[in-house]
């Protein structure tokens, strides 16, 4: 019998006998699902070893809550194999809010099948079945899932291609040992097994009744369009019921504001068919809001140093091999087009010509920080899968700047971009940040996916993460996240309903200057390389508009709005007198707009509320007798006999403002 041994509790050190599990440890504790041992996730059936530091992990943190996902993905995979013992299985990971698991079934999912595979899950977690680490050889693996092609094939690809297979969910990637997890019945016998690393909640119990498939699509094996098509359902799991509850909720508020369907009852936006995917077109009331937008977003650029720039949409192929970016986006760049026995782009980036803006004369130290910037338009070929609305498009503009600093300049720069980026932000009502730092992956498979030296990155990241800290706001790790060229900051900004949206980036480049041969003129006479930051405030002007309208559901403050005051006469005979008050307020620079429809009055007040406009002026028999107007708010809320002189005081000082309008008060 071996003797005890010490391991690192929590941060306490502890002695404990041979065959102590980390169940042992926690054991009546029901919210630890898993451990977490010298800073790998296990299952709490994993026995310890002398020296090992173990820490609780809860639903509480997101390892915690993938691990009980990915276990519920194994249950919806039981669910179908029972229902459907043809089917076959291909990967089932956790993703943010949920879960996915792809099938290939003879037949889609249809409606009915998602509601019995809900049900059959609730039988397997009631049969509290235990989940069970087994290690099998490679041969033993394929003989004993011969059935299962998918799984066979990411057994072929262990050896160090699996990466881009299964999201890291169903095979050890890189690893020398193959495992599946059995699900056991209370009576010992086997019920179900699938390849998979883990590690798994202990049993079915844990997922309770806090679960729901959601939905179907399809979708092919791997992400290639060259693989099978496969039927994916998606589902989503959480620690208990109440939280369910408060996300569907939560999903049912985001269907609301979905800005699609805002759009179309805003007459902002479109996206004919005779364009193609992801190229919308901007009605007038939409081309209001974008231009309201852009002139704001301009004038604060020329307020903190950048010069405006214009580029063309097209260029050679040989301007995109000079900035390196051809062989790392060729895929995601609209195909090329011939001319006289050359080969143009649609530019998928701005930075390569505002490269030579720079370079088209000399450059002396005293010109530095060059700062340039544009509403460049940039076409990049996303696949139809992931297009979206406004916030995932082909065809977008980019309020894309550029500055051309010397090294010793590139803190502060990146300093004031961060500070400019989150006041920008701020001005259109995002208020809720933290930042996000994106690095090179170092592992040997991705490191060449990376140009520069080592000493290159680490002194860029290094500047980054100073002036990122420097902001006082929350700074999450991205390894690997990187674009090609050298590190970024993004920041993060969450909506009114708590849902985080990547929006500006400012990236370190170290790579184009030199790829270009950009110079600058020293104080000492020599010729020395400039650093070119990358900044994005909004990141693509549709995007932003998107997130916008879902942050405001559609009630854009009155600076934004496309139109600021509605006039809805009672009756036609009150509408010249409404349309002079309009006109009053037409010259002090309000948007406006009279509803003339043959409309009865309660209906036209009906279609001013799905309109969103700020401001509803309602005019009577007593309103222009007074020479007044009566005020409606986007809450249903009135105010009455308000003399035009004030009204139209009341409305300048709300647009001026830049302040959310609700109520009368």
């Amino acid at each position: 019998m071996s003797a005890p041994f010490a391991i690192t509790v929590a941060g306490d050190q502890r002695t404990v006998e041979s065959g102590t599990t980390a169940a042992d440890l926690f054991e009546g504790d029901r919210a630890v699902l898993v451990a977490r041992v010298n800073g790998e996730l296990r299952d709490l059936a994993h026995p310890l070893a002398e020296g090992d530091i173990v820490e609780p992990v809860t639903a509480a943190e997101q390892d915690g809550l993938d691990v009980l996902r990915h276990s519920a993905a194994h249950v919806l995979a039981q669910a179908v194999q029972q229902v459907n013992p043809d089917a076959k299985l291909g990967i089932g990971p956790p993703i943010r809010d949920g879960f996915y698991y792809d099938f290939d079934v003879e037949d889609p999912f249809t409606p009915e099948d998602l509601k019995a595979l809900e049900k059959a899950m609730q039988r397997i977690i009631n049969e509290g079945q235990t989940f069970v680490r087994r290690e099998i050889s490679d041969e033993d693996a394929l003989v004993e899932l011969k059935d299962e092609p998918y799984k066979c094939e990411l057994i072929g690809l262990k050896g160090g291609a699996a990466e881009d297979a299964a999201d890291g969910a169903s095979v050890e990637v890189g690893g020398s040992q193959l495992t599946i997890y059995d699900n056991i019945r209370r009576d010992g016998t086997r019920a179900w097994g699938d390849l998979c690393r883990g590690p798994h909640v202990p049993t079915t119990k844990v997922l309770g009744n806090a679960y729901k498939i959601m939905r179907s699509a399809a979708a092919y094996w791997r992400g290639s369009e060259k693989n099978p098509q496969l039927q994916r359902i998606y589902g989503t799991a959480w620690p208990s019921k109440d939280e369910l509850k408060a996300y569907l909720e939560r999903l049912a508020e985001a269907e609301r504001r979905d800005h699609r369907k805002l759009g179309a009852e805003m007459d902002l936006f479109s996206f004919p068919d005779e364009l193609g995917a992801g190229l919308p077109v901007f009605h007038p009331k939409g081309g209001v809001l974008k231009r309201v937008m852009e002139d704001y977003a301009r004038q604060r650029h020329i307020e903190e140093g950048f010069l405006y720039v214009g580029t063309p949409h097209v260029s050679k192929e040989g301007l995109f091999h000079t900035s390196g970016h051809l062989p790392y986006y060729e895929d995601t760049m609209f195909p090329p087009m011939e001319e006289d026995g050359q080969r143009y782009f649609l530019k998928a980036m701005n930075c390569p010509m505002h490269n030579l803006i720079y370079k088209s004369r000399q450059r002396s130290y005293r010109d530095l920080p060059l700062r340039l910037f544009e509403f460049g338009h940039v076409y990049r070929y996303e696949k139809s899968g992931v297009v979206h609305g406004l916030t995932r498009v082909r065809g977008l503009e980019m309020d894309d700047s550029h500055s051309y600093v010397t090294a010793e300049q590139a803190s502060e720069e990146i300093k004031h971009l961060l500070h400019f980026v989150l006041s920008l932000l701020r001005d259109f009502g995002m208020n809720d940040f933290y930042l996000e730092l994106s690095t090179r992956d170092d592992s040997e498979a991705k490191k060449d996916k990376f140009i520069g030296s080592d000493e290159q990155w680490e002194a860029a990241t290094a500047v980054l993460e100073e002036a990122a800290r420097d902001t006082g706001l929350d700074l999450v790790p991205d390894p690997g996240g990187a674009a090609f060229y050298g590190p970024k900051i993004s920041v993060q900004a969450r909506d009114a309903i708590g849902r985080t949206w990547q929006m500006s980036t400012v990236q370190y480049d170290f790579n184009q200057p030199e790829r270009f041969g950009l110079e600058y003129s020293a104080a000492d006479g020599s010729r020395q390389q400039p650093v070119m930051i990358h900044s994005a405030k909004f990141g693509s002007i549709e995007r932003f508009m998107g997130v916008l309208i879902e942050h405001y559901a559609g009630q854009l403050p009155p600076w934004l709005a496309p139109v600021q005051v509605l006039g809805v006469p009672v009756a036609e005979e009150f509408e010249p007198y409404l349309q002079e008050v309009l006109d009053q307020m037409a010259a002090a620079g309000i948007r406006v707009e009279i509803d003339r429809t043959d409309d009865r009055f309660p209906k036209k007040i009906r279609n001013a509320s799905k309109s969103k406009v700020p401001f509803v002026l309602i005019a009577g028999d007593e309103d222009r007798g007074q020479g007044s107007v009566s005020f409606r708010y986007r809450d249903g809320s009135q105010e009455n006999g308000v003399p035009v002189a004030d009204a139209i005081a009341k409305i300048v000082a709300a647009i001026d403002s830049k302040a959310q309008v609700t109520s009368a008060s």
